[in-house]
């Protein structure tokens, strides 16, 4: 391969493995795209696929999966902790070698149109491909969710859709698509099963709220372990490394009398992003990245 994107969708769907199995199985199957991961989690009820490949069949794997996506799951059924608007709830593309921003925002506005005008869902732009600053955020598009924005998408005309009709797909509901730097999904669990802790949390570490730069941060239950969970999106892991925003987790969570007991990173992660936690935490003296023996061999 040599200009490389990557792709992430987000599928509302994360307990029928078969179901994600055939989604999965339509990337797959587009030649000059590698899956990389699948990971699903039943409490969320959420997919993450990622997968990467030159950017014309990155483009064609996301629409086929969108389009599977939308005959096997049914938003008016759907339960889970993570807000969600659609079936395939988000489409980033992400720059990762000898492709710019502008390209994967060319790519996310060409599969938009595609998803509105193919298979009658409609689309919001955000992140870097947003066409109306109101949308640059992906939580300010998911408020209220599927519920709410099943009735404003047709009466408020600032919820009109970038693509497609003002209207949301019968099952599959909307789209989000768009172009964004590699983010961390970073979760910390807590040793409480009071959720308000969470959320406190949570609204001490996101920057929206005066906390860390660069972090959007969630209150959830974990209903199956009877416990809450801290979960982070770090939009720029140089900004706001993964220790940084765990220490902040830490120390909020001593001052509510709550221990962590494990965290998670969802999907890949840059490995010069876990260099860092080493680094800080072994308190290494002069270390430098290109000491780490993958990334000699890779040169």
């Amino acid at each position: 391969m040599d200009r490389i994107v990557e792709c992430i969708p987000n599928f509302s769907e994360g307990k029928r493995k078969e179901v994600i199995d055939k989604i999965a199985g339509e990337i797959k199957k587009v030649k000059g795209v590698k899956l990389l991961d699948v990971e699903s989690d039943a409490d969320h009820n959420r997919s993450v696929v990622t997968f990467i490949g030159e950017p014309e069949a990155v483009a064609e794997a996301a629409f086929l999966a969108t389009k599977k996506a939308s005959e096997l799951i049914d938003l008016n059924l759907h339960r889970g902790e993570h807000p969600r608007i659609g079936a395939t709830d988000v489409i980033p593309f992400v720059p990762i070698s000898n492709i710019t921003m502008n390209e994967c925002v060319e790519l996310a506005r060409n599969v938009g149109k595609r998803i509105a005008s193919e298979l009658g869902i409609p689309v919001y732009l955000y992140e870097a491909a947003a066409l109306k600053p109101e949308c640059t955020n992906l939580a300010d598009i998911r408020k209220g969710e599927y519920e709410c924005l099943k009735n404003e998408i047709e009466m408020n005309p600032k919820r009109k859709p970038d693509y497609g009709p003002a209207k949301l797909h019968p099952t599959a509901g909307a789209t989000v698509v768009g172009a964004r730097e590699p983010l961390i999904a970073f979760n910390v669990n807590l040793a409480t099963n009071d959720i308000e802790i969470a959320k406190k949390i949570a609204n001490a570490v996101r920057f929206s709220s005066g906390g860390l730069k660069c972090v959007k941060a969630k209150g959830f239950e974990i209903k199956n372990r009877g416990i809450v969970q801290v979960s982070m999106n770090l939009t720029n892991y140089k900004e706001t490394p993964i220790f940084k925003a765990y220490e902040m987790v830490k120390n909020e969570a001593e001052k509510c009398g709550v221990k962590i007991i494990g965290c998670e990173i969802i999907g890949l992660v840059p490995l010069d992003a876990i260099a860092d936690v080493a680094n800080f935490y072994l308190k290494l003296e002069n270390f430098k990245n290109e000491q780490i023996l993958e990334k000699r061999l890779w040169e």
